[in-house]
């Protein structure tokens, strides 16, 4: 059976895990040595007129957690692409080459072979080797085709199962950063008071918090769904080359 983890191009959960971990601590030193440091200089120097400061619009909580689930989303979306690309000849390639189209395919010695590979994980040979199956149990072509079609629609609906975290963090975020909204809008109702006595300076600074995690958080999104997009594009140009190659090249073999 098809290994689920490499047909899904997912990191081990182990791998996951450290670099989750490795991204929200990288993210919380540089803001506690960096980001908040420079925004309470910024506002210290400049009052209300540094709340325009990007230090300062990135320097609450919701923010930082937002860009530690960027980094790892990016690299969960990378980790699928550099898989992609690594292995991009393999989903046109004719794992039978060496077989003479115009012989009868020795169907035993061509299964031992690609089982035999250190691909046979990867989805498009995976393929092979299940139409290949069906063809040495059933002798028919038509059933080794019908093969062909649901190995990929099951090596879609598994890509996209696998997209499944990806997708998450990225409704995820724009959540976080309603969550500050709603915290800031708090903070600033609380200090009602405060305003109408004149002192205004508490609300401005949680109305602050309220919008400006909405707007980091949006920002981060958009750029989230744009490179889950070209994920995707490569990914159903993956399922379309491995459909592509069984029809052209593996077809011609079991037809003689």
């Amino acid at each position: 059976m098809r290994n689920k983890d490499s047909a899904a191009m997912n990191p081990g959960i182990i791998t996951s895990v450290l670099v989750l971990a490795g991204c929200f601590t990288l993210v919380h030193l540089f803001y506690e040595g960096i980001v908040r440091p420079t925004a309470a200089a910024i506002l210290a120097a400049e009052g209300s007129s540094g709340l325009f400061s990007v230090w300062v619009i990135v320097k609450d909580m919701e923010q930082q957690v937002c860009f530690s689930l960027l980094l790892f989303c990016l690299f969960l979306m990378g980790y699928k692409l550099w898989r992609l690309l690594d292995e991009e000849t393999l989903y046109t390639r004719d794992f039978l080459r060496d077989y003479d189209k115009s012989l009868p395919l020795d169907v035993e010695l061509a299964l031992s072979e690609l089982e035999a590979s250190s691909y046979k994980d990867n989805p498009a040979m995976a393929t092979w080797i299940n139409c290949i199956r069906r063809f040495k149990n059933t002798r028919n072509v038509q059933h080794a085709a019908d093969a062909i079609e649901s190995s990929v629609e099951s090596l879609a609906a598994q890509l996209e199962s696998g997209n499944s975290m990806v997708r998450y963090i990225i409704w995820a975020i724009p959540s976080i950063g309603f969550v500050g909204t709603v915290r800031g809008i708090g903070q600033a109702l609380a200090q009602a008071d405060k305003a109408l006595a004149g002192d205004i300076a508490g609300m401005t600074a949680s109305l602050g918090v309220a919008f400006n995690s909405t707007l980091v958080a949006l920002f981060i999104s958009l750029i989230l769904m744009y490179f889950m997009h070209i994920l995707n594009g490569r990914q159903d140009t993956m399922v379309l080359n491995t459909q592509q190659s069984c029809e052209k090249h593996l077809l011609a073999h079991l037809h003689n």
